[in-house]
């Protein structure tokens, strides 16, 4: 079941809790893509909260929002990058997208192998995904109070399988949210330390998991196809095989 836009458009932009997630998780997608430039970048879900760093210098910036869900204009005073689609059959070409960012649109979704047959499609050669999950083991997975409270959570090996299952290649794994789910002021002030010292846990202690995944191709299968050598003219098979000549030895004859 799919989060109302609007839900997600006040946690994300007017809860400070909101905000601190925000910054947590777009940290993170930043250290892994540090550079975008003349690419398209996509985003499936509500990942516009992370996809405003690449407006500056990426060719094209694309916000998908599933219809369950609803769409919001982004960005604000710019012109609108959003769309509305289904979930199953984006309005993108095949193979268009360079980078393509998941948020809140795969743990909620009610057909996930559509999701990622179309996140597979609109990946063009070389391309690259960053799947974002709530972490089953994290704490963040086990609240309502915000939006990873919702949805289907994972593992990391869980992930991973179902994104080799739909023709993936996982490279590497992080975690983010490391802080509290707390809308308390009193926790909020130790989120940029608990992220630092989070960074030196092991991934599977963060409230989200990042797996950046690349279109495998496969190569193409098919009979092979020997080549006959022409035979030779006969006039040129003495040239190309010609034959040792006779040697000739001298006998002596008795008068």
């Amino acid at each position: 079941m799919h989060l109302d836009v609007q839900d997600l458009r006040n946690f994300y932009y007017r809860q400070p809790l909101g905000r601190s997630v925000q910054r947590a998780i777009r940290r993170e997608v930043r250290r892994i893509w540090s550079e975008t430039s003349g690419q398209t970048v996509a985003g499936f879900g509500f990942a516009i909260p992370l996809l405003r760093p690449f407006l500056a210098k990426s060719r094209r910036v694309i916000a998908l929002m599933p219809g369950p869900q609803g769409v919001m204009a982004w960005p604000c005073s710019e012109d609108n990058v959003s769309v509305l689609c289904n979930e199953a059959k984006w309005p993108l070409e095949t193979g268009h997208v360079d980078r393509l960012i998941v948020l809140h649109g795969l743990e909620t979704s009610d057909d996930q192998a559509a999701v990622l047959s179309e996140a597979f499609r609109v990946l063009g050669p070389g391309g690259r995904a960053l799947f974002i999950v709530p972490n089953r083991v994290g704490l963040w997975s086990r609240s309502e109070l915000t939006p990873m409270g919702y949805g289907r959570p994972y593992t990391s090996s869980q992930l991973e399988t179902q994104l080799r299952l739909q023709g993936f290649l996982p490279e590497k794994s992080s975690a983010a949210l490391y802080q509290l789910p707390s809308y308390k002021k009193r926790w909020q002030r130790f989120s940029r330390v608990l992220e630092q010292v989070g960074r030196t846990l092991p991934f599977f202690a963060g409230g989200v998991l990042i797996v950046e995944a690349s279109k495998r191709v496969h190569p193409i299968i098919g009979s092979k196809i020997e080549s006959k050598a022409k035979e030779s003219f006969g006039a040129l098979k003495e040239l190309t095989s010609p034959k040792p000549k006779p040697v000739l030895t001298e006998v002596n004859r008795s008068d």
